[in-house]
């Protein structure tokens, strides 16, 4: 068979390059991700719940993985942060039977919607049982950081938004992937579940993460719930 010539090649190229150009120029990009919320601030609450969180004191998640631990403890404390006072929410995290980091993280929640911002964190970092750092730590309203959308009350696929949004400290955020999964995990199978793919703008990588309705974080990366503790 007679190899085509060098001139028919190029010729050919171009319209197959042309056509994969116009099916790109055409493909649905998907929308940049949401870094401001149109909230009423004062209308914000320390207490309250969603369908996926709840600020409840005394509410406390127990999720495992391996030897690892990670307990979410909804505090009977409050901190007023950028105007608005809000929730504090532990997360007490062991690596291997070692305490690895305590986090004092910041919610409020519009009763009205369900939606949950996030105004920060407070972050102490332990190495053999000492504090060897903060990374991570920021606060709304301080150094050009913004408060976040934790949880939206009815999320839709496709949805994409800023959690946290502290330049060069902590931009992570989030893209709703489906609202019907059914996860099923030691404390329990859940249905019409939330499951989120969080990113960060600035490092690579990405996590899975479940809520499940009117209980909250279910499966975060490898770490899945154990125990759920309702308190008083």
């Amino acid at each position: 068979m007679r190899r085509p010539s060098l001139f028919q090649v190029v010729g050919l190229a171009i319209p197959i390059a042309a056509s994969a150009a116009l099916l790109a120029a055409h493909a649905p990009q998907k929308p940049d991700f949401r870094a401001t919320f149109s909230v009423d601030k004062a209308k914000l609450s320390h207490t309250g719940k969603g369908t996926y969180w709840i600020l409840e004191p005394g509410y406390r998640l127990h999720l495992q993985s391996g030897k690892d631990t990670l307990v979410v403890s909804v505090l009977d404390e409050t901190k007023l942060v950028d105007g608005v006072m809000t929730r504090v929410v532990e997360e007490r995290e062991t690596e291997g039977g070692q305490l690895a980091e305590v986090s004092r993280n910041y919610f409020a929640i519009d009763n009205a919607t369900g939606d949950v911002y996030y105004f920060g964190e407070d972050v102490d970092v332990y190495k053999n049982g000492k504090v060897t750092g903060h990374e991570g730590a920021w606060l709304s309203g301080v150094n050009g950081a913004r408060f976040g959308l934790i949880v939206p009350g009815a999320p839709r696929v496709g949805d994409r938004y800023y959690q946290e949004s502290a330049p060069k400290v902590a931009m992570d955020r989030a893209e709703v992937v489906a609202t019907n999964a059914e996860i099923k995990v030691p404390a329990g199978t859940f249905k019409s579940c939330l499951h989120t793919k969080e990113t960060s703008a600035l490092e690579s990588g990405s996590e899975d993460k479940y809520y499940a309705p009117g209980v909250g974080l279910i499966k975060d990366a490898e770490f899945v719930l154990v125990k759920i503790e309702k308190g008083k």
